[in-house]
């Protein structure tokens, strides 16, 4: 294997990605391999590398057991775990178990077989290594950052999020979760637990802690956040005990840039036996250890302070620990700066660091004056300068990043000047380091355009050698690049422009021909002689200073990539002429030019034989270097994968290194050992290896070729599909694996084919991350091959059939020559020969005019018959048939922007037809707002309105008219008519409103507002109509709205909508009535107030006045109405518009608020009728009043209204305040009032009965009965309703006497009343029993019934026979009873219905019968008149006919 070398630098932002066994084996992810590193106190060597995943190594943990210490497992972005034997560098298992990115994977440190994983969807997977089982939990759907094992038990689990949170999981119950940890901000970046299983080693003095935290058993948890603190967390307990803030640290040198300070990894690590020490990373790369039983600035040390230099100078990202044989305690580090550092955790020193690469190693020379000074270019944007051969410090080298900024692809050493190091890069910069100063570097002021592939120190040639000896340099920097130029520079005057040494080739050589681009040079030691590698495979040797051409060597046929010279110190003359060349073709010429250097020819000679012939290699050559310990000894690296040493004389091939993982790109041969060669590539590795200890001696053909191609086809698909290892996370050091391998692919086309992420910065830390760029070997310019990873699709050839023609056979190409020599020089063509046709249409294009019609002929048959008419429009629009191509473009739907833009070209009248078409095509696309715009561009307005109209674009049609036409344009009122009707039928009203008055249309804009019918739509749409004029329309949404409002007894609000329309005034007398009603009805000791808003003149504080006089009042005083008031205020006015106003039958489903709104309606009549001094009209309102709450089937709002309408009970008296008999005549009226007063009466009666503690003792003893009549006696009479009104205040009858009660009582018991509801009763019963029996006949005429149904439809017929009320009709049978006899007794009662006055019909008593019950019943306990309960009795025994009636009157009776 390899003796020292420096590996790729590890993987950053994995929570632990390197992990130490506990035999001092360090393992670190770097890319997509596991690098092996056996670790002392005193150095460390690369011992090997485990190959095999194919994205990002994101976790390794080793196995910490016994025994089994050299087993250790792997995770990676691509979703696999691997487990590995790293002592014979093998793979054990892989597993698949996870679906997404693994971000974290640990072995248990309790159970030798259990491996737990987490990934970025929140999954945790327990790996069984014995049994290669799996199970999987989801504690939490959050993206997992970390992970850790107890311990001290094998079912605990950590488990970090990135928002912060910690849980921890018990894996043997199914991934239970047993505490969630809350107090971090931002991600957990690393968890360790305590060393110890208790709770009672650590005292927590922080004063939020609280008490020693050793009272349960437990263990603690450290956690690292990115808000950056560290949190101890008791498991036990599941809370936080201690949180420690990071110092910040004064940084050492120069400033930081701050966009680079802001970056942190805060990394925790728990030493073993050390449980009060916890070791954890800081800002700027520093290592500090914290003692948990301190406080203050003595709690944490920081490492390395004995020497400057010690510590990283980037973020830390993981740290582990090992403990050696003589009880030393390493910790291992990992840093961005891509050093590992080693550290001893007694003296808190570094003992060693090891330097790692972030990029491709391009470059790599030996310096000729400094023994043993090694410089490497490398990929992330670095040169690092390494003294091999120190003794005390094995890996002691210098990084240097200022001024670079991009990939170092070429050094050169100064031959005679100490330390002096020319540099070039992948942007075209050349560069001068000194390394053994501190100053920044010199840049050149010519950059290349391209990729600096070579620098060589020469002696200068013109101009630059003219001028006076002491001004002459004695050295010029020569560099190579991408473009295929090669510059001198003035290494003491870099400021001043470079020369392009292809000029002076030409004066001197008399070439007016193009030069081919130049891709490498190589100038001859003794300075006499430089070889230029050109891209056509030619090698030019010149003879300075002149650069004469002395020979050009035409061997090889690819891209020169290297070209060598052997040297001239301690060799033969005779080898002194030997160059070395190498190119894409994989073998290595060797040609011997010293004689023509010692006699050089008058003309430049061809050499096409090679001096020696080196094959074996089977990839493109990228380096070469000629042994300086041996003779015509040469070492080779290529793309094959291995560097072979050859002995060139003998054409032998001596032996060959396969160390590196992937293609080699540099070499050098050790300046000071013969035996030992340093090689570099694409692994990000530097390998130093002898050539007496290697295996093979010729490189690998057949099966690790075989296997080399299809990985890299494997790779190829992979990069292409873009899948997980197209890219690696934000600033992941090495980039993404597949990019890496691409560059594999892509070798020789792209200078951007690998993607390692690396970061420039010009602050004084070395840069991050920097994405690496193609050597030379894989150039754009260097390029033939192009892989398909790259390959753009190509666009269809417009001349096919001609192109086709091009790919014939070698020997026809050839004919086709001398065929078209002879065309062009001979008068006459060769017989059969017409350029553009037939076998020789491909000539078309070298001939005439008329040979390239034909052609075009040809392609368009060609193009018509595979369907590519937009190819035949081109080829016609070449030919200068302009309007023929747009002719067919037409018929074919093949028209664009850019043939419509070249219409005009054709006149006025074939640009109108032609975007008149391509509107249509547009159309049929869909394309309404195109199409629109080119028909204005030939000035069709309407025709462009009409088509945004007809599909349904209103919104842009009306843009257009209102930009383009004028303001009393009809159209615009179409449109915005039409749109508005859209709208509404879409449910948009407010927006068809704005439509509708944009088009001048208010009525209409306020109808469709209102069409929401809620309150706030009511009320605009009444504000815009009446702003609009619509006087009527304003009035009748006003007053919707304003019903509403008071339905919801929002009052102020409806007064508000009200109050804007004068001729609405009787509705606003209406809605004070409605309000103060409402009002004096509530429930004072209601916990809410019944209304949402009130006006103030509606307070409840006023309940003693009459309903009258507060309202008069009211109106009087808010409203100016009043007896004397005149004009629209007059009464006479009023009362005639309030009339015209209809309110429906009373029924009980209608909400007691609308019934008081109705019964209101009826109240405000009666107060205007009694400031009109009418009488008859007053009682008859107020009885309508009544009537309403009464029908509606609320009693008690009824009699509490009762109360506020006649306070001392009597109906003639309408005012306490100021009292008034009312003086009525008509019958109507006198009806009314007698109606009223009965009423009265009986809402007394009850309050009467309800007084007496007595009567409410015994209220049960009336029997309940089982039939309409009693039932509904029943419910009023044993229920008590009647006693409390329904805002629960009771009636007070305390000024009401017996004698009161007697004069009342004969009010109520009037006989033609009670023969009245006998009769209506009786109709009743007899309508049902009617509807009974029809129901049943029409069911038995279709057949529908059977016995069992016969016998159910009987049943509601004796039912109510037995309600007919005498006793002999319950023993009839019911077959007795006929339709004829039924209607007969209808006849009966309806005639006599007839008889009795309509006064009596229209204006009834409460129920004569249920009085009489009330009364005798109250006869027991109170004293009665005689005469009164005779009365009574009569009237019971002559109208009491009901059964349940007939049941209760028994007592009373008997």
């Amino acid at each position: 294997m390899h003796e020292r070398s420096l590996p790729a630098s590890p993987n950053w932002y994995c929570s632990r990605s390197s992990d130490v066994s506990s035999s001092g084996l360090l393992g670190v992810g770097a890319k997509n391999i596991i690098y092996l590193i056996d670790v002392s106190a005193s150095s460390c060597r690369v011992v090997g590398e485990l190959v095999g995943h194919k994205d990002l190594v994101s976790g390794f943990s080793f196995c910490q057991h016994a025994g089994q210490s050299n087993i250790c497992v792997s995770s990676s972005t691509d979703g696999s775990i691997r487990f590995w034997d790293s002592d014979n560098k093998a793979l054990i298992r892989e597993e698949a178990a996870h679906q997404t990115s693994v971000s974290a994977v640990h072995w248990s440190p309790v159970d030798k077989n259990l491996v737990v994983s987490g990934d970025e969807k929140g999954v945790v997977v327990c790996h069984w290594y014995n049994t290669g089982d799996t199970t999987s939990f989801f504690p939490e759907p959050r993206t997992i950052f970390c992970l850790t094992c107890s311990p001290h038990t094998w079912r605990t689990v950590a488990v970090g999020y990135k928002d912060g949170m910690i849980v921890l999981i018990d894996v043997s119950k199914k991934g239970e979760v047993m505490h969630r940890l809350r107090g971090h901000e931002d991600e957990i970046h690393s968890l360790a637990w305590s060393p110890v299983a208790s709770e009672d080693t650590l005292y927590i003095t922080e004063a939020t802690s609280g008490a020693t935290a050793g009272d349960e058993k437990g263990c603690y948890l450290a956690s690292g956040s990115k808000d950056q603190t560290m949190r101890i967390w008791s498991s036990a307990k599941g809370k936080s005990v201690m949180t420690l803030k990071l110092p910040y640290l004064k940084k050492r040198g120069s400033a930081v840039d701050p966009g680079v300070k802001e970056r942190l990894w805060l990394h925790v690590h728990w030493p073993k036996g050390r449980p009060t020490q916890l070791v954890s990373s800081c800002f700027g790369g520093e290592l500090v250890i914290w003692d948990l039983t301190r406080t203050g600035k003595q709690r944490w040390t920081l490492l390395g302070t004995s020497s400057e230099g010690q510590n990283h100078n980037r973020i830390v990202f993981n740290v582990s620990s090992v403990h050696l044989q003589d009880d030393r305690e390493l910790i291992i580090s990992t840093s961005m700066d891509r050093e590992i550092k080693c550290w001893d955790l007694a003296s808190l020193d570094c003992c060693w660091t090891l330097p790692t690469l972030g990029g491709f190693v391009y470059a790599l020379t030996f310096s000729p004056v400094g023994t043993g000074c090694l410089a490497l270019g490398v990929g992330d944007n670095m040169i690092r300068v390494w003294n091999t051969l120190t003794t005390q410090n094995q890996y002691d080298t210098r990084s240097f990043w200022q001024g670079i900024k991009s990939k170092v692809t070429a050094l050169a050493w100064h031959p005679k000047k100490e330390g002096s190091l020319s540099f070039g890069t992948d942007d075209g910069k050349v560069g001068i380091y000194e390394v053994f100063s501190n100053r920044p570097p010199q840049i050149s002021s010519s950059y290349h355009r391209k990729t600096v592939y070579t620098l060589a120190w020469g002696p200068p040639v013109p101009p630059m050698s003219f001028g006076a000896a002491g001004g002459k340099p004695s050295y010029s920097l020569y560099s190579c690049a991408g473009e295929g130029t090669i510059l001198q520079h003035d290494p003491s005057k870099l400021s001043g422009e470079a020369g392009d040494i292809d000029k002076l080739i030409r004066d001197t050589n008399n070439i007016k021909h193009k030069l081919s681009p130049h891709t490498d040079f190589s100038w001859k030691p003794d300075g006499k002689v430089v070889a230029i590698g050109n891209e056509d495979g030619c090698i030019d040797v010149y003879e300075a200073p002149s650069l004469k051409l002395l020979c050009s060597i035409q061997q090889h046929h690819k891209i020169i990539n290297t070209l060598r010279w052997h040297h001239d110190h301690s060799s033969p003359p005779e080898l002194h002429g030997l160059l070395a060349s190498g190119s894409s073709n994989a073998t290595v010429y060797v040609h011997d030019l010293r004689s023509i250097i010692e006699s050089p020819p008058e003309s430049p000679v061809v050499l096409t034989e090679p001096y020696r012939r080196l094959c074996g290699h089977t990839a493109k050559i990228t380096g070469m270097v000629w042994s300086p310990h041996h003779e015509a000894r040469l070492v080779t690296v290529s793309y094959d994968g291995t560097a072979q040493v050859w002995d060139v004389l003998e054409e032998a091939a001596i032996c060959n290194y396969r160390g590196h993982v992937g293609f080699l790109l540099c070499v050098d041969w050790s300046p000071v050992d013969p035996d030992v060669i340093w090689t570099g590539g694409k692994d990000f590795t530097l390998h130093e290896w002898k050539v007496s200890t290697q295996e093979f001696t010729k490189p690998p053909k057949g099966k690790k070729m075989v296997n080399l191609k299809e990985k890299k086809k494997k790779n190829k698909k992979v990069s292409g599909a873009g899948g997980a290892g197209g890219a690696a996370p934000l600033e992941m050091n090495g980039g993404s694996v597949t990019g890496g391998v691409k560059a594999v692919k892509a070798q020789e086309l792209s200078g951007e084919d690998e993607e390692d992420e690396v970061s420039s910065t010009s602050s004084s830390v070395p840069p991050s991350a920097i994405i690496e760029t193609q050597r030379k070997a894989f150039t754009a310019v260097k390029s033939k091959d192009k892989p398909d990873l790259l390959k753009k699709k190509k666009p269809r050839s417009m001349l096919p059939v001609s192109t086709a023609m091009d790919h014939r056979p070698k020997e026809d190409l050839l004919q086709d020559c001398i065929t078209l020599a002879s065309v062009k020089h001979n008068s006459a063509p060769p017989a059969g020969c017409v350029p553009g046709q037939g076998e020789h249409i491909h000539l078309g294009l070298f001939s005439d005019r008329q040979a390239l019609h034909r052609m075009f002929e040809a392609e368009e048959e060609g193009h018509v018959e595979a369907g590519h008419f937009e190819s035949v429009v081109y080829l016609r629009l070449w030919s200068g048939d302009l309007e023929g191509a747009l002719q067919l473009a037409t018929e074919k739907g093949e028209l664009n922007d850019h043939l419509l833009s070249l219409a005009p070209m054709a006149g006025f009248l074939v640009w109108s037809r032609t975007v008149e078409a391509f509107v249509k095509q547009l159309c049929l696309q869909e394309q309404y707002l195109k199409a629109a715009s080119h028909l204005l561009s030939i000035n069709k307005l309407y025709e462009a309105i009409n088509l945004l109209r007809s599909h349904k674009l209103y919104r842009e049609a009306i843009a257009l008219v209102k930009a383009r036409l004028p303001a009393e344009e009809p159209v615009l009122k179409e449109l915005y008519t039409c749109w508005a009707a859209v709208l509404e039928r879409d449910g948009h009203f407010s927006a068809a409103a704005k439509c509708y008055l944009a088009a001048g249309a208010s009525f209409d804009a306020a109808k469709v507002i209102a069409r929401k019918n809620d309150v706030s739509s009511l009320s605009t749409a009444a504000s815009l109509a009446r702003i609009s004029g619509e006087v009527a329309l304003a009035q009748s949404l006003a007053l919707r709205c304003a019903k509403d409002l008071a339905a919801a007894q929002d009052w102020t609000a409806a007064q508000e909508v009200l109050s804007s329309q004068e001729s609405l005034l009787v509705h606003r007398l209406h809605l004070c009535v409605a309000e103060l009603l409402a009002v004096m009805l509530a429930d004072p000791q209601a916990a809410s107030p019944p209304c949402v808003s009130t006006n103030l003149w509606a307070s409840p504080g006023q309940r003693h006045v009459s309903i009258h006089g507060r309202v008069k009042a009211v109106w009087e005083e808010q409203f100016g109405v009043s007896q004397t008031s005149a004009g629209h205020r007059s009464v006479k006015t009023l009362l005639q518009e309030l009339k015209s106003l209809e309110s429906p039958a009373p029924t009980a489903n209608i909400p007691l608020r609308q019934v008081q709104l109705y019964s209101s309606l009826h109240l405000t009549r009666a107060v205007l009728s009694l400031l009109s001094d009418d009488d008859g009209q007053l009682i008859k309102e107020l009885w309508q009043a009544v009537a309403w709450l009464r029908d509606a089937g609320h009693f008690c709002v009824s009699a509490e209204l009762c109360r506020l309408l006649f306070p001392d009970g009597k109906v003639t008296v309408c005012s306490l305040n100021h009292p008034k008999v009312l003086q009525y005549a008509e019958e109507e009226a006198k009806a009314a009032a007698g109606s009223l007063e009965a009423f009265v009466h009986y809402h007394r009666l009850y309050q009467h009965w309800w007084s007496n503690p007595t009567q409410i003792q015994s209220r049960c003893s009336l029997p309940l009965a089982d039939c309409s009549h009693g039932e509904e006696v029943e419910e009023k009479v044993v229920n008590g309703e009647g006693d409390v009104s329904e805002s629960g205040e009771s009636v007070s009858p305390e000024t009401w006497t017996f004698q009161d009660l007697d004069l009342g009582a004969y009010g109520l018991l009037s006989e033609r009343h009670a023969a009245c509801q006998a009769s209506q009763r009786s109709v009743r019963e007899i309508q049902e029993r009617i509807a009974a029996l029809v129901l049943r006949h029409s069911r038995a005429q279709v057949g529908q019934l059977d016995s069992g149904e016969k016998e159910a439809a009987d049943r509601p017929l004796q039912l109510s026979s037995s309600r007919e009320g005498s006793a002999d009709a319950e023993q009839r049978p019911e077959e007795q009873e006929t339709l004829l006899s039924l209607s007969t007794k209808m006849s009966e009662h309806q005639k006599q219905l007839a008889d009795l006055p309509n006064t009596i019909k229209m204006y009834p008593h409460p129920d004569v019968v249920e009085c009489c019950l009330v009364l005798l019943h109250i006869s027991k306990s109170s004293s009665l008149s005689e005469s009164l309960q005779l009365k009574a009795k009569d009237l019971l025994r002559k109208y009491g006919k009901d059964p349940s009636v007939l049941k209760i009157a028994q007592k009373f009776l008997s």
